[in-house]
C-alpha cells in the first residue's frame, strides 16, 4: 500500500464533512470503548488494572529477550514440525509467499485477517503474479470488493454503514435486496463457503506466538479463521518478530487483555492454538505449515527509543478512546494503521519525512495510554517525534519560528505579563473567532477560542497578598 500520510490534513478536513461516516465512527467506537470498560471491570476496577499490568510486563519481558525468544520459537516450531522462514522487509516476504505458492501449485488462497499482509502489500503482489487470492473475514471482504483498505486495526469497516454495505453487495454480488444484516451476512458466507472448499493455500497473520511451546495463535471472531488454517493443503502464516511471547500463562494473560480490550469480549469467539502440520492420526488439518517471521523496519524500531512501540497487541483501544479518530476515522492515516500507535508505528517504519503530519494528529490527552492493555506511553512517544522533527528540519518553518518566538516571550517576566494583558485587550475588543490571520485562524477554526480575563493571576494574587498583610 503506498503511503499518503503527508495529505492527512487534506483528507481529515474531508472526513469531517462527511456526516455519515461521522456518524458511523462515533457509533462504533463508542461501543467497543464501553464495551472494553464494560470488561475490563467485570470484577472490579482494581482486578482489570491488574491485568493490564500483567500484560504490561508481559510484552516487556519480550522486548528484554526479544533475539533470545525468537530462536527458541524458531527451534520448538522446527520441532513441531513446522518450517520457518524469515523476511527482512516487505518485497523479501512476498516473494517467500509466491514461491510456496509456485512451489505447491497453488492458484487459489484465501486469507484470514492480517494487518501485516497488508502493510507489505501482499494481495497486489500475489495478483500480480497471477494467484487469485480472496479475503475471507467480513469486513476484509467487503473492502476487498471495494478496493478499499482497512479504516480500523480490529473492525476494518468500522467507517461504513449497513446501507453501504448492503448497496456494495447488490451492485458487486448480485445479492437480491434486503435491510436485514443476518441475511446480508448470510448471503456473504455462501460465496466465501465454496472458496474455503477449493482452496489451496489458507493464509493468516499471528496474533502471538509462544515460544516455549512453538504454538501460533489466532483470536478471531469469525469461523474464516479456522476454515483458512485447516481446510486448504498449505497453511503460511506471516508473523511480526515482536508478536512472540515468553510462556503460555503469559499468552493466557495477553489474551484476555487483548479480547477485552478490543471487543468487550471476555474472550474471542474463536481461539487457535496450531501445534503444526496434520499428524497421521488428525482427521483434518495442513499437510504443510510455514510460518514467515517478517522484520520490515521492526529491528530498527527495537534498536531505538521508541522500542515500547513493538509492545502493541493490535487491539484497537487506543483508536477506540482518540477523540481525533471519532471525528475522522482511519483513512486520513494515510496507511495501515491509523489512530495514536499509527502515528508512531508509521513514520518509524515508513520514515519521518513520509508522514510528519502524523505526531501532531493528537489533543496529547492521554485517553490512548489510559485505554492501551499494555500501558504503553503513547503521548511520550508522540512528543519525541515531534521534535525528531524539529531536530530533523522537518517540521513546518513557520510553526518553528511562532515556537521560537512564543519561548522568548515567555521566558521573560515582563514578556509573559504584557503578552497576557494584551491577549485580554484583544479578545475582549475583537471578534477573535473571525479575525485571527494564519496560522492561528486554523487553530479557532474547529475551536471555541477562550476569552482571556482581565486580571491575571498574578495580579490577584499580589491583591490578596496585600490584602492578607
Amino acid at each position: 500500500m503506498k503511503i499518503q500520510s503527508n495529505h492527512f490534513g487534506q483528507e481529515a478536513a474531508i472526513n469531517l464533512k462527511d456526516e455519515a461516516l461521522a456518524f458511523a465512527v462515533k457509533k462504533a467506537t463508542r461501543k467497543a470503548f464501553d464495551g472494553r470498560l464494560q470488561a475490563m471491570a467485570e470484577i472490579s476496577t482494581e482486578h482489570g488494572e491488574q491485568i493490564r499490568m500483567q500484560a504490561a510486563s508481559a510484552k516487556r519481558r519480550v522486548l528484554e529477550n526479544l533475539p533470545a525468544l525468537l530462536e527458541l520459537a524458531e527451534q520448538r516450531m522446527t520441532e513441531n514440525g513446522m518450517q520457518v522462514l524469515w523476511a527482512k522487509d516487505e518485497s523479501e516476504a512476498c516473494e517467500l509467499v509466491l514461491e510456496i505458492a509456485k512451489d505447491h501449485q497453488a492458484g487459489q488462497i484465501v486469507k484470514g485477517k492480517s494487518m501485516l499482509t497488508e502493510e507489505i502489500g501482499l494481495n497486489d503482489a500475489l495478483q500480480k503474479a497471477g494467484v487469485s487470492v480472496l479475503e475471507t473475514d467480513l469486513g476484509e471482504y467487503i473492502l476487498q470488493l471495494n478496493h478499499e483498505y482497512p479504516s480500523h486495526i480490529v473492525t476494518p469497516v468500522l467507517h461504513k454503514t449497513k446501507e453501504s454495505i448492503r448497496d456494495l453487495f447488490i451492485k458487486e454480488t448480485g445479492m437480491p435486496f434486503t435491510n436485514d444484516a443476518g441475511q446480508i451476512a448470510g448471503h456473504a458466507r455462501k460465496l466465501l463457503r465454496n472458496a474455503f472448499l477449493t482452496a489451496d493455500m489458507g493464509i493468516t497473520g499471528g496474533n502471538f506466538i509462544v515460544a516455549e511451546t512453538g504454538t501460533l495463535c489466532l483470536a478471531t471472531n469469525e469461523g474464516n479463521g479456522r476454515m483458512v488454517t485447516s481446510l486448504p493443503r498449505i497453511h503460511v502464516a506471516l508473523v511480526g518478530i515482536e508478536k512472540i511471547v515468553a510462556t503460555m500463562e503469559d499468552f493466557a494473560t495477553l489474551t484476555q487483555a487483548l479480547s477485552r480490550s478490543a471487543t468487550g469480549q471476555k474472550i474471542t469467539v474463536y481461539t487457535n492454538m496450531i501445534n503444526g502440520p496434520r499428524r497421521p492420526e488428525d482427521q483434518d488439518g495442513p499437510e504443510k505449515v510455514f510460518v514467515i517471521f517478517v522484520d520490515n523496519g521492526r529491528s530498527k524500531i527495537y534498536a531505538s527509543k521508541y522500542a515500547e512501540a513493538l509492545a502493541c497487541i493490535r487491539c484497537g483501544a487506543c483508536l477506540n478512546a482518540c477523540p481525533v479518530y471519532h471525528q475522522i476515522g482511519g483513512h486520513p492515516y494515510g496507511w495501515v494503521y491509523p489512530g495514536p500507535i499509527g502515528s508512531i508505528i508509521t513514520p518509524l517504519m515508513k520514515g519521518l519525512e513520509n508522514a510528519s503530519p502524523l505526531p501532531y494528529a493528537s489533543s496529547l490527552c492521554g485517553a490512548c495510554k489510559v485505554a492501551c492493555p499494555v500501558d504503553i506511553d503513547i503521548p511520550r512517544m508522540l512528543l519525541e517525534l515531534r521534535n525528531d522533527l524539529v531536530e530533523t528540519k522537518l517540521s513546518a518553518p513557520m510553526m518553528n519560528f511562532m515556537m521560537k518566538a512564543w519561548m522568548i516571550v515567555m521566558a521573560s517576566k515582563l514578556g509573559y505579563s504584557l503578552s497576557g494583558k494584551a491577549a485580554a485587550w484583544f479578545t475582549n475588543l475583537f471578534p477573535i473567532q473571525k479575525i485571527l490571520p494564519p496560522p492561528f485562524n486554523g487553530w479557532a477554526k474547529y475551536r471555541q477560542f477562550p476569552q482571556f480575563s482581565n486580571r491575571s493571576f498574578h495580579s490577584m494574587w499580589k491583591e490578596k497578598a496585600k490584602k492578607d498583610g
